[in-house]
């Protein structure tokens, strides 16, 4: 390592110009709430793309020590973080065992694979054989073996601990979710399990009947609003704020930003801001959008750029170079505005955050 790497890793950085706050208190409210919801069925936690954004390390002891037991990531490089909280054997793997390096490494290390296919099965069985979840496809067709699949000798040879499936429709009133339901309780004598598993948060919300032995919430943890029936049981978790990196006035007839996008129709006040779409804060966020400071509303104009966005400040003059100002992120809220999924806009938060 050289000198100046040395000098860089000794000296203290100064404080970022983004933060993200979670509000670990709303988190426990949140799972033990959709625990509530649950019945007598377990609630685990989804915990995968660093539990939506939020962060493994800051999230995952939070639910552990709330009681979760249960815990769902999608690829093998994310154990590793969510093992440092919590025992390997309480993590499953959504995306199973594609390739003999993953057999290894389950096999080793105690992580479980959820087991989506024939070859999958081959796999782990030729590999290890240890315990595995199953996931059976009822008609997202996504991942998960095939119904008629169900009865092959490597699936029955399989040691399942939890067999599972997915809801393709659960935060509408689908007939499909019937559906789903009606298929996945026909498969239940189909192979030997220790608990059945089919709701995700949405899921959670249509009925018992979902339920079963074990939940898998993941977007209600994080604050976001699955379906009508969370409103008032779940609440935001997550808080963004960023700082003004710098105002100036603006005379009528200068263009802001890339394009001049937005042309001042008067002599205004502006500032710009240290957040952009490698934040998260994609263009289409930023249309109709405005952050917050003192309580004063001030509008989104002109285009995001990847680390900027400018701010009208004509109902507060007095913002200056290094004052916070509050993102919204009411999840609900900002996705009906620009379209883009409560899931899209959590998982999409960059990593330059303090």
């Amino acid at each position: 390592m050289g000198l100046r790497a040395t000098f860089l890793m000794s000296t203290a950085k100064p404080p970022a110009t983004l933060s993200l706050s979670v509000d670990f208190d709303a988190l426990a409210r949140n799972w033990v709430a959709v625990d509530a919801m649950s019945g007598s069925a377990r609630t685990g936690a989804a915990v995968k793309a660093n539990c939506y954004g939020l962060g493994v390390h800051k999230c995952v002891p939070v639910l552990r020590e709330i009681g979760c037991e249960r815990f769902f990531v999608a690829h093998w490089s994310e154990v590793e973080a969510v093992a440092t909280h919590v025992p390997t054997e309480m993590i499953s793997v959504l995306h199973g065992p594609i390739t003999d390096e993953d057999c290894i490494y389950a096999r080793d290390t105690g992580a479980v694979p959820v087991i989506n296919s024939l070859a999958q099965a081959q796999r782990w069985s030729e590999w290890s054989g240890g315990p595995c979840d199953l996931m059976v496809d009822t008609g997202i067709n996504r991942l998960g073996i095939a119904m008629d699949e169900i009865g092959d000798p490597v699936i029955q040879s399989l040691h399942v601990r939890t067999l599972m499936s997915h809801l393709a429709s659960a935060d509408e009133d689908s007939e499909l979710n019937a559906v789903q339901l009606s298929r996945f309780e026909s498969v239940l004598s189909e192979v030997e399990h220790r608990e059945a598993s089919l709701a995700n948060s949405a899921g959670i919300a249509l009925s018992g009947h979902y339920a079963f032995d074990l939940t898998r919430p993941g977007l209600a943890l994080y604050g976001g609003i699955a379906r009508g029936e969370f409103q008032g049981i779940v609440g935001p978790v997550v808080s963004l704020r960023a700082a003004a990196l710098q105002t100036r006035a603006l005379s009528a007839g200068e263009g802001v930003g890339y394009n001049a996008a937005f042309v001042a129709d008067r002599d205004m006040k502006i500032a710009t801001v240290s957040l952009g779409y490698a934040d998260g804060f994609l263009r289409q966020v930023g249309i109709g959008a405005a952050l917050m400071f003192n309580d004063a509303r001030l509008p989104v104009i002109g285009k995001v750029s990847m680390d900027m966005v400018v701010v009208d400040c004509s109902e507060m003059p007095d913002v200056q170079e290094g004052d916070w100002l509050q993102v919204p992120f009411e999840l609900q809220e900002t996705a009906l505005r620009c379209g883009l999924s409560q899931y899209e806009l959590l998982t999409s938060l960059g990593h330059r955050f303090g």
